[in-house]
């Protein structure tokens, strides 16, 4: 009989996910977890996946999710992106995962051949695939060199699909948004598959204090916000009557308009700009109350019971900001470009003066998203 020793380091001390090792996910502790994983071969990922000034940066970080549940379970993640986003790059490399680049256009035939190769060269089990630009064609291509394909969708933009698995992780998601597939393809839709990154786990166990007046206001608007919105909902902050209002912007790596954020706050110390921060889920702790767009940031604050206003940047986000207010999880404002500061100013100061309103749409974010999506996304990747 031979035995098997292995030694499982284990840093208490942690700041990201403190106790890390001794946390359930989706029913097994953690370090059962990495015995499980030294035991197996390791098997790659390959994630296409793209970040820009235009798209922003939540596709990326939803991938990110999805890759580090599967480096946990030992297994190895290669991101293959397009030029022109090297902060997430740089987070990427820092949590042990490669990044590759790829100079064809987005989508294209070219860029579904060129994927092959590398998920070939590497040898794959499975390619993510996840942005709107990648349709119908760029799944069949993928398919036909019969690699097993999960696609990630937000409203069923392609004509057909041919991937294995779909996932459609809103609130919104049914089958109505999408007639044409494969017999084999399975799909996965709705908030029980949201993708929460690690270190956002940790919020579970957070309870949140709701005070009577709101005073503690973060600001994010993704990782690009090029039309410089958080600079319009400052200004109407300044103008809000309350005493000792404090407020945090975040903004992404791609985002151009640091310095003169940081600029406009200057005799404002109770205002501060943070770029390319690690302590989301920290931040959104010490926050009363949030002002957010409609993607990716909206199921991280539901999680953690972040009462939020949305301001909807593009077409994607209008069904999940919809979906949100009528839940009762946020609150809308509409489309960038129909608001005004008047109405910002009334509606912020409305919920920062709104502890009832603000306890109840706390609840029902936390009972929408419970944190365990990216493990069930990985175990039905297995089942298949």
């Amino acid at each position: 009989m031979n035995d098997v020793i292995a030694i499982v380091q284990n840093r208490m001390g942690k700041t990201r996910l403190p106790g890390k090792f001794f946390l359930y996910l989706a029913n097994k502790p953690m370090l059962v977890r990495d015995i499980e994983r030294i035991r197996s071969p390791k098997k790659t990922l390959l994630i296409r996946v793209d970040a820009n000034l235009d798209i922003g940066a939540g596709h990326v970080m939803r991938c990110l999710a999805i890759a580090q549940v599967w480096q946990d379970d030992g297994g190895i993640v290669t991101f293959l992106m397009a030029p022109g986003s090297p902060s997430l790059e740089q987070r990427i490399c820092s949590e042990g995962m490669n990044v590759l680049t790829i100079t064809e256009r987005p989508g294209s035939d070219e860029d579904a051949t060129i994927t092959v190769e590398i998920a070939k060269k590497i040898e794959s089990s499975w390619i993510v695939v996840d942005g709107y630009q990648f349709g119908a064609t760029y799944q069949k291509i993928l398919k036909t060199h019969n690699f097993k394909v999960f696609f990630i969708d937000d409203y069923g933009h392609a004509d057909h699909y041919y991937a294995d698995i779909v996932l459609n992780q809103n609130i919104y998601a049914n089958m109505s948004f999408y007639k044409n597939y494969e017999q084999y393809t399975r799909f996965l839709l709705g908030s029980n598959f949201v993708l929460l990154r690690r270190e956002f786990l940790n919020m579970a166990r957070y309870n949140r204090k709701i005070p009577e007046v709101a005073r503690k206001v973060l600001i994010t608007f993704g990782g690009a916000d090029p039309d410089n919105i958080t600079l319009n909902i400052i200004e109407a902050l300044k103008k809000i009557e309350i005493d000792a209002l404090e407020l945090i912007a975040v903004v992404g790596g791609v985002n151009p308009n640091y310095e003169t954020l940081k600029q406009n706050v200057e005799g404002h110390p109770s205002f501060l700009i943070r770029k390319n921060v690690e302590n989301m889920p920290e931040l959104m702790a010490w926050a009363d109350v949030a002002i957010s767009a409609g993607g990716s940031t909206c199921w991280e604050l539901a999680f953690s019971g972040l009462p939020n206003i949305i301001i909807i940047l593009s077409d994607d986000q209008e069904l999940i900001a919809a979906e949100l207010s009528k839940q009762g999880v946020s609150i809308t404002l509409g489309r960038f470009g129909n608001t005004n500061n008047t109405s910002i100013i009334n509606v912020i100061s409305e919920l920062i003066l709104s502890p009832k309103k603000r306890y109840t749409m706390s609840q029902t974010g936390r009972r929408i998203v419970d944190g365990n999506g990216a493990h069930r996304v990985i175990s039905a990747l297995k089942d298949n």
